[in-house]
């Protein structure tokens, strides 16, 4: 229970909503609770006038005489022990003298009316607290999401995002029982045992110990489940987690499956782990299943004793009971069958939300590894970066990327930076857009430490096209807008056509408004890379920074984007990543990376004149060009 201390927050937010949810549950239960004794005084009443009625057809005698005052005795002290709107009901009905037909019918519709009463109050409990649990949800829903966008890359690298859907969707669905129907059954539960318990003592202390005798053991079998059902709830959730992230994981690399023929593979992988699921699930309902035959059992005794005992008592004449407290106390019995059964599915609700916000509180107490400083600064970039003594490792694989890099890229530099796969360039980029800090030395823009800016506004001046695009379900003109403000149509197409892909937009359907698929399945690889190098160019910034974005062009749509980009990114700090070295564009420098440290530096011709390592590269590049030619 200590883990649901999380959404106390959310009680007091919707505060005013809970209250009032409580009072219209003691309303609705409070009115609920007078029909017994209503109903017991209806037969009592016709017990009453069969007697008199007996009595009419026979001779008076002394002894029915005391019988006839016994029974008013016994009747007015009944009353007595009414509710006071029952009581001040009956003084009026009996003195209106109305006929003993008149006194049923009245009787009859008093009961309809309480029931709609407790209806109405009842509608009312539920427009509050089931309406408040959806707030609730709404509001834990959005807290994930924004706690999720807050953690650094190092997270998603250890988390998959099936189980990180699972516990935004299922895990707060599951707390979402706790703060609405949970609280709702459990406070409904407590004032109706309150309420009957307060009224059956009043009119018979020892029959209530009787018919209440079989509670202990109903005690004992929901102590004993709901411990059973703690322990299964929280394996259950870790099951439906992995079984979304397998399902998750075939949808994204359905492509994959389908080319290496995979599909029986993948599917009995996911049987498996359904299987696995079906059976703890199963396994849990087995356990739930012990209490409602369990609760049917202790209703039906205690009603069986009512009537056992309450019986004797009245054929004996003892304790001075009568057939309208038998009535009254089956009534209340009946009343109670359903908040009494309801306590293991409260116990089993408030069990799994324990387990899912336990999950849940995982991932909201992980503070990101990457954030804003106390003083975080916000100014206009020019372009100039420093990196000075840079070192950076790789948490859990201990990848030793970056090893003592220095490198200095003035203002309006055009930089290049070349290395095979794994030498540490996209490293670079991603240290640039702090979704990581070095692990050694600092990374300086216009001679201020990257970690003084704030993250929002460090990024807003920064563009980034990452090696592995990745585009949304929305509109061409939408990816190309993503980083804009004040989306501007003019902008996207300026932007396309700088990257050189708006004439087959043009050629598309809708043009701009065509809807692309998920990730961008319905475009070509160059396609996906030229609307990204678009959204990247769209937003205007001082620096900008390509990894590898040209792999998926051919030479010929290649050759035109350089040509848009050289003269687009005049003035400006352009830093282009890439294991291809592009001779028609004049790179300002050019940083040869292998194994994490820089071997060569230079402009293109003074790299060509030390025939090293970039001369290597460019000669068995052109071995590969005119081989293809």
């Amino acid at each position: 229970m200590r883990h649901l201390k999380a959404v106390n927050k959310y009680f007091w937010k919707y505060r005013w909503r809970l209250l009032l949810g409580l009072l219209f549950i003691i309303l609705s239960n409070y009115f609920r609770i007078l029909s017994p004794q209503v109903t017991g005084y209806v037969v009592n009443s016709v017990q009453k006038e069969l007697t008199d009625s007996i009595s009419r057809k026979t001779a008076p005698s002394a002894s029915n005489g005391k019988v006839i005052i016994a029974e008013e005795k016994s009747r007015k002290r009944d009353i007595a022990n009414y509710d006071i709107l029952v009581r001040k009901f009956i003084g009026r009905l009996e003195k209106a003298q109305p006929s003993f037909g008149q006194k049923v019918a009245i009787c009859g519709i008093t009961l309809l009316v309480l029931a709609l009463i407790s209806g109405f109050f009842l509608f009312l409990m539920r427009q509050t607290i089931i309406v408040m649990s959806r707030h609730i949800e709404y509001d834990q829903k959005n807290e994930i999401y924004h706690h999720y966008q807050q953690l650094d890359l190092n997270f998603y690298k250890t988390h998959s995002t099936g189980d990180l859907m699972s516990r935004m969707a299922e895990d707060v669905s599951r707390v979402r029982m706790f703060t609405g129907p949970a609280i709702m059954y459990l406070v409904n539960l407590l004032v109706v045992i309150g309420f009957s318990l307060y009224f059956m003592i009043r009119k018979d202390a020892l029959l209530t110990l009787y018919v209440l005798a079989p509670l202990p053991i109903l005690a004992f079998t929901i102590y004993y489940v709901n411990t059973i059902i703690n322990k299964k709830s929280e394996h259950i959730q870790a099951l439906l987690s992995k079984l979304t992230t397998n399902a998750q994981e075939s949808y994204s690399g359905i492509r994959v499956i389908k080319s290496f023929v995979q599909e029986k593979a993948m599917f009995d992988f996911f049987d498996k782990n359904s299987e696995d699921y079906r059976q703890q699930a199963t396994g849990l309902a087995k356990i739930e299943s012990i209490y409602f035959p369990s609760m049917g059992l202790m209703i039906g005794l205690s009603t069986l004793l009512t009537i056992m005992i309450g019986g004797g008592y009245v054929i004996y004449g003892k304790h001075n009971t009568d057939i309208g407290t038998i009535t009254e106390f089956v009534i209340y019995i009946t009343m109670l069958m359903f908040p009494v059964s309801a306590i293991g599915w409260v116990a089993s609700m408030v069990q799994r939300a324990a387990a899912s916000q336990k999950r849940l509180n995982e991932f909201l107490d992980t503070e990101p590894q990457i954030k804003n400083s106390p003083q975080a600064i916000t100014k206009k970039l020019e372009g100039d970066i420093l990196f000075e003594n840079v070192e950076f490792t790789y948490q859990g694989t201990g990848i030793h990327a970056l090893k003592n890099f220095n490198l200095h890229i003035k203002k309006g530099q055009k930089v290049a930076i070349i290395g095979r796969t794994g030498s540490g360039k996209t490293t670079l980029a991603q240290l640039l857009l702090r979704m990581y800090d070095p692990t050694a030395g600092i990374i300086r823009i216009d001679g201020t430490n990257i970690q003084e800016f704030d993250l929002r506004h460090l990024r807003n001046q920064l563009s980034y096209v990452p090696q592995d695009v990745f585009l949304f379900s929305e509109t061409v003109s939408n990816n190309i807008q993503f980083g804009l403000d004040q989306k501007s149509d003019a902008l996207a197409r300026q932007a396309a056509n700088n990257a050189s892909v708006d004439g087959e937009i043009h050629s598309f359907s809708n043009q701009y408004e065509t809807m692309i698929g998920e990730r961008g399945v319905t475009l070509s690889g160059g396609q996906k890379q030229r609307i990204s190098i678009a959204r990247s160019l769209v937003k205007d910034p001082e620096i900008v920074v390509f990894d590898d974005c040209l792999s998926a062009i051919d030479a010929r749509t290649e050759k035109q984007i350089l040509g848009n980009l050289y003269q687009y990114l005049k003035n400006k700090t352009a830093i282009i990543i890439t294991h291809r070295i592009f001779s028609l564009f004049d790179f300002d420098l050019i940083v040869v990376l292998d194994e994490g440290a820089i071997v060569e530096t230079g402009t293109h011709q003074e790299l060509m004149a030390q025939n090293g390592y970039y001369a290597y590269l460019y000669d068995q590049q052109q071995q590969k060009k005119e081989e293809n030619t």
